[in-house]
């Protein structure tokens, strides 16, 4: 079985320290976060930046590179950088496309709307497309978000126009109160209408966070989690900080018999270059 990739998602865009106080919120939080993760075992990381002042998301070109100059400078980690906004908000194109200044590994590419967090989260077909179009000006693998099968469709079609490139990265959105639930058959619907060459992730949103990444390693998949996705450990108990969720899934790998892939492999893996 292929080696199994660990993303960490590190902050999100909206839960803030009243929800959890172990959310990182500034630049220096973000990035220790991501270094612990990294020597936790992780070989991807998902990033957001918060506005200083009101602790939301933010596509903040100085917030970002506070983050990732120094990931970069002492890890060999891949990043994946948003390019989602703020759900509820419009933000201009240009502005959600920030981050792909860095020209990360890898960026969000999130194929559809939905209702998601009180608003809507908007990504228009003409956002789709320019998103894909920069995308490979950039050399940026697009990490195609799937909340429902609508938005694996819409990937499918794009890659047959030729706008998103092949093999393709999914990763599956389960347990949202508005998109596919976080349930086996929910992820083997998925899986079955994607091309075999794909790579694919999961993420399990809240009680479904450890669930679905067991269904990921038992199936050949790959496992996103972290404090974007989930904030407690178990249940009724906080996690204290991102690392604690790569390290179980570290043990459990281990104890399964599946190797966890190192930053490089894990490029190999998706046809990425450093």
């Amino acid at each position: 079985m292929e080696k199994l990739m660990i993303t960490a998602a590190i902050t999100g865009s909206r839960n803030t320290k009243d929800i959890s106080p172990f959310i990182p919120i500034t630049p220096e939080e973000i990035a220790q976060s991501c270094i612990e993760c990294w020597r936790a075992g992780a070989s991807i990381v998902h990033i957001h930046v918060r506005d200083l002042e009101t602790a939301l998301g933010t596509q903040d070109y100085e917030l970002y590179k506070r983050v990732v100059d120094p990931v970069r400078e002492q890890t060999d980690l891949l990043l994946s950088l948003t390019t989602s906004g703020i759900a509820g908000r419009n933000l201009p194109y240009e502005e959600r496309l920030t981050p792909l200044a860095f020209k990360p590994e890898l960026a969000s590419f999130d194929a559809g709307s939905i209702n998601l967090g009180g608003g809507v989260f908007s990504n228009p077909p003409d956002f789709l497309e320019v998103a894909a179009a920069k995308m490979i000006e950039s050399g940026v693998k697009p990490e195609i978000e799937v909340f429902d099968l609508g938005m694996a469709i819409t990937a499918l079609n794009m890659n047959k126009k030729n706008q998103i490139k092949s093999p393709m990265y999914f990763q599956f959105v389960l347990g949202t109160p508005w998109g596919a639930p976080g349930t086996p058959k929910a992820l083997l619907h998925l899986v079955e209408h994607i091309p075999d060459e794909s790579v694919w992730s999961v993420i399990g949103i809240g009680k479904t966070h450890l669930p679905m990444s067991m269904m990921a390693m038992l199936m050949g998949g790959h496992i996103r989690v972290g404090l974007e996705d989930n904030v407690y450990y178990e249940r009724g108990v906080l996690a204290k900080n991102n690392a604690v969720f790569v390290e179980r899934i570290v043990r459990l790998a281990k104890e399964y018999g599946r190797e966890v892939a190192t930053p490089d492999e894990a490029r190999q893996i998706l046809g990425v270059a450093k």
